[in-house]
């Protein structure tokens, strides 16, 4: 069995550079420790993937080598550069006056990613008053190998809402609550997100999301309930202050 074009999938993986053994990326938070790369922040879960769609998109090298596996397939998938983050080109390779860093002059170091005219590079050299910057991908040019587990394929409406809600809502999987009937879902806000900045934006990508792998939907609700919390501690300290009844 192979998927079809538009097909949602959950999938394992681990990314590193062929020719350096240097693992870059995980979904597995216990691969993310073991390489040394592991982020406080980054919520580490299976990767969604639209197979040939740019909704949940991967290498085009990884997208197409997915298009031909199956539930339960773990693989090695090679990623050539024309595939991957493409050939290295000189001419994006740029020489300019530290001054031009301003205040960070004095704080950058070769390896750092900055950015310099609305362009994210990688300073190479640091020298005679001038600095190297790089704004190749940093990893134009490399080969990439990605260990790939195919984890599970989202068929019923239910999986694809909650692996869209996974994906798109930056919080714990147990706080993410929705309730699919007929032609309608209803989607609740977890309280610690209310207030979060682009809260508007996360909204309005999951319900483009939903209604295109879910067409039979018609209707997306988002809940979101906010509490009194003047009023729930008083609540709390009424009941803190309340005398002991003693019994017979």
């Amino acid at each position: 069995m192979t998927f079809d074009k538009g097909s949602l999938i959950l999938v394992d993986y681990t990314a590193k550079v062929k020719d350096s053994e240097e693992v870059f990326d995980t979904t597995l938070e216990e691969d993310a420790k073991k390489y040394s790369i592991h982020e406080q922040n980054v919520k580490y879960q299976p990767k969604l993937v639209s197979i040939g769609e740019v909704s949940y998109p991967v290498l085009k090298g990884l997208d197409e080598a997915l298009a031909k596996t199956a539930v339960g397939d773990k693989l090695t998938v090679e990623v050539t550069p024309e595939k991957g983050f493409g050939e290295r080109d000189s001419g994006k390779v740029r020489m300019i006056p530290i001054r031009k860093l301003g205040e960070d002059a004095e704080k950058v170091s070769v390896g750092d990613t900055i950015e310099v005219d609305n362009k994210r590079g990688i300073i190479r050299f640091i020298g005679s008053g001038r600095v190297q910057i790089d704004y190749n991908h940093r990893y134009a040019g490399k080969t990439i190998l990605f260990d790939v587990n195919v984890l599970k394929s989202l068929d019923a409406p239910n999986d694809k809402v909650d692996g869209i809600l996974k994906n798109r809502l930056p919080v714990e999987d147990s706080k993410i609550s929705f309730d699919l009937k007929d032609k309608e879902v209803s989607i609740t806000i977890p309280e610690e997100i209310l207030r979060a900045d682009g809260l508007q934006i996360m909204k309005h990508f999951i319900q483009l999301d939903i209604f295109k792998f879910v067409p039979t939907l018609e209707k997306v609700n988002f809940v979101e309930t906010h509490v009194n919390k003047q009023t729930k501690e008083k609540k709390t300290e009424t009941k803190e202050n309340a005398p002991e009844q003693k019994t017979a």
